[in-house]
């Protein structure tokens, strides 16, 4: 084969080197790991999007989330069918890779490569210099002696996000807001941590998300009375991460049946809420590195060596014995082992919040 590349997407290095050495990482990890592939494909695509918008001077909206950049653009006349369904295609399945817990196939990796390809075509043809040429698309195939340890890749491709990232943070002059919340006195953290990312509203109100929440994963347990909301959006693939939500709340529910204008206010509370309690925790464990730290909403435990072994059975806690069953079923067999959010407890069969709390309670007892 003629002028054959060390990597496919090669060809993108005179327009970005970060996006080209990211789509190499994709490539890579399409055999060793197709979840990995999947849920680093979105951030690809998001990337893209974002030249794009500046581009196409619609830089002022740079914290939507990739289906608010995607409407917006489809609004805009902008995206093509084929692009607006590969568009979706690298978005949902991301979403679905960085949520279920199932073995990903070759298979849907390898269609979300073909997705990526109609993507970055339209945005060579549309955005880029005339003398950059895009090859004919080529299935990747499984390279012998490029084994690559699925966490190096890992580490690999959030380096490259990050490094993408800041590129177009300068691009779009966001680094000068983060110097500006590091010299007037806010917490080390607040760059990037603490520092606003974007804004969601809900008609006259509105609430700041911190940048650490930026991808944080909604789980619907954590939302009392927008719990059933939440899940019925993540199972339409509509909201499951914070970047996901809209900035607008409202009208929200049209995206599921059987809800109201009711929920999408409740939401906005509880979200509210949710910030708040995940911004103490993050100060708590700001306070407390390198230590083991379990919350039940604002409160908390921090885990010593002598906690952390205290296996969990009915003869150390009062509590619902098909608890410690489910968990010793999980491999969950002492305190140490227990997720930091202990709220994800009742996820387990006829366990609620207030066999939750009483755990909670004698934790803290011991």
């Amino acid at each position: 084969m003629e002028n054959n590349p060390s990597y496919f997407y090669q060809f993108l290095e005179p327009i970005s080197e970060d996006l080209s050495q990211m789509a190499n990482g994709l490539e890579k990890s399409i055999y060793s790991s197709p979840q990995t592939m999947l849920m680093h494909a979105r951030t690809f695509v998001e990337a893209i999007l974002q030249r794009v918008m500046i581009a196409e001077h619609l830089s002022g909206e740079e914290n939507l989330a990739l289906k608010d950049r995607i409407d917006l653009l489809e609004r805009k006349s902008l995206l093509k069918k084929d692009v607006l369904d590969a568009l979706h295609q690298v978005r949902m399945t991301g979403n679905s890779a960085a949520h279920e817990t199932r073995n990903f196939r070759y298979s849907e990796a390898l269609l979300s490569w073909e997705a990526i390809y109609v993507i970055v075509q339209w945005y060579v043809k549309t955005y880029c210099p005339q003398d950059v040429k895009v090859p004919a698309y080529q299935d990747p195939e499984p390279t012998k002696g490029d084994e690559v340890e699925v966490s190096e890749l890992e580490a690999r491709l959030e380096k490259m996000e990050a490094l993408i990232r800041s590129n177009i943070q300068q691009q779009k002059g966001l680094t000068e807001e983060f110097e500006t919340a590091a010299g007037s006195g806010a917490p080390e953290d607040a760059v990037p941590g603490l520092a606003s990312v974007r804004t969601i509203v809900y008609k006259d109100r509105s609430l700041e998300v911190p940048h650490f929440l930026r991808d944080a994963f909604l789980l619907p347990q954590r939302f009392e009375g927008s719990e059933q909301f939440l899940t019925k959006l993540g199972a339409e693939e509509e909201v499951r991460i914070m970047s996901e939500l809209p900035n607008n709340l409202e009208g929200l529910h049209k995206d599921v049946e059987g809800f109201s204008e009711n929920n999408d206010e409740l939401l906005f509370k509880e979200l509210k809420h949710f910030i708040e309690e995940e911004t103490v925790r993050r100060e708590v464990e700001l306070a407390h590195p390198g230590k083991l730290v379990l919350f039940y909403k604002t409160d908390y435990v921090i885990v010593t060596d002598q906690l952390a072994n205290i296996p969990l059975t009915e003869e150390e806690f009062d509590s619902d014995s098909s608890l410690f069953q489910q968990l010793h079923e999980d491999q969950i067999e002492r305190v140490g082992q227990l997720s930091k959010d202990l709220a994800t407890l009742i996820k387990y069969d006829n366990v609620g919040f207030e066999t939750v709390e009483e755990l909670f309670k004698q934790l803290k007892g011991k």
